[in-house]
């Protein structure tokens, strides 16, 4: 079996889980969220854990198990605590300001950059040069969060650019001088 698609997924207080129509629906503190699920996958719910079984020993069958069961797993930590991304904004005069529901980048262009809010994202500026990316999705998080670094890539030589907080930004040591 599975080693991930076995575990039973624990459902803390305050969330509630429900399969209605192949469609799995997570409730909690800070929303709801949704995820079609496979024919081949049959999830059982108790009071206090979801648990994932597969129809068949079939290769992708196998895959999906395990699939499903980590993303319910996230949906349940989501609702109940919430996924954040930390982004550094490394350069001379690149900064970060919140106005409203976006962010404004000034990123070293001739123009700023606008980044709305997509629904279910919060964007918090803790300092000129860190933006916070919350949410209850991981997915969301993750995908807001790569596109807003992927506006200025980080620079190798100077280190200048977007980057997660637990990065490690790969240098590149410049030209040396000839004989």
């Amino acid at each position: 079996m599975s080693r991930i698609g076995r575990l039973p997924v624990k459902i803390p207080a305050g969330v509630t889980v429900s399969f209605a129509d192949g469609v799995l629906t997570v409730k909690g503190a800070l929303g709801t969220l949704t995820q079609e699920v496979n024919p081949l996958i049959k999830v059982g719910i108790t009071a206090e854990e979801v648990v994932f079984t597969r129809e068949n020993e079939q290769k992708q069958t196998k895959a999906l198990h395990g699939l499903y069961r980590a993303l319910c797993h996230n949906m349940v930590e989501g609702v109940s605590k919430g996924f954040s991304k930390t982004l550094v904004i490394a350069g001379v005069g690149y900064k970060a300001v919140k106005q409203g529901n976006k962010i404004v980048l000034s990123l070293g262009f001739s123009h700023t950059v606008d980044v709305e809010e997509p629904a279910g994202i919060t964007f918090e500026v803790t300092s000129p040069t860190e933006v916070v990316v919350k949410g209850a999705s991981k997915e969301l998080v993750g995908q807001t969060a790569a596109n807003i670094k992927a506006i200025r890539k980080v620079e190798p030589y100077h280190g200048y650019g977007i980057h997660y907080k637990d990065e490690h930004v790969v240098r590149k040591e410049g030209k040396t001088a000839g004989k």
